[in-house]
């Protein structure tokens, strides 16, 4: 997971307050990010803004999320394998849940906590990233396991 860790709170919610021009586009795509379910690829991001701003368009997307990130609005999150996701800044320490399925990253609230038991003796521990990966609820609905 990108960002500070622990109670990060650095990074406004405000593209203003930010330094960064407000425009209907960039409103589309950041308020698409705030409403995920957990941090999204850039073709995610379009997929969901279109529907708030027809005219939009892939370099559009990756521009605005330049600009954000740079501004401190968005953090990145990187998965093996996978193309970056972005998320809104400031969240508290959290991790991720990768569907296998279709996909989506969710967020998962909360940490399972102290991880120093499993570090190897002479290591020491400065922060960790944890993604878990499975089938999501829906996934699992549609498929009639739930």
């Amino acid at each position: 997971m990108g960002g500070c860790g622990t109670g990060c709170s650095h990074g406004s919610d405000d593209p203003a307050a930010a330094g960064v021009r407000s425009t209907k586009q960039r409103e589309a795509i950041l308020g698409t990010i705030r409403s995920a379910p957990g941090p999204m690829s850039a073709q995610e991001i379009l997929k969901s803004a279109k529907r708030r701003s027809a005219g939009l368009g892939l370099a559009t997307v990756y521009r605005n999320i330049k600009g954000l990130f740079e501004g401190g609005l968005l953090t990145e999150v990187n998965v093996p394998g996978e193309p970056p996701r972005y998320e809104v800044a400031g969240k508290t320490h959290h991790h991720h849940f990768l569907c296998g399925r279709c996909g989506t990253l969710f967020d998962i609230p909360g940490c399972p906590g102290d991880l120093s038991s499993l570090v190897p003796a002479g290591f020491s521990l400065e922060a960790h990233d944890l993604t878990l990966m499975g089938v999501c609820a829906g996934c699992n609905r549609r498929q009639g396991l739930s």
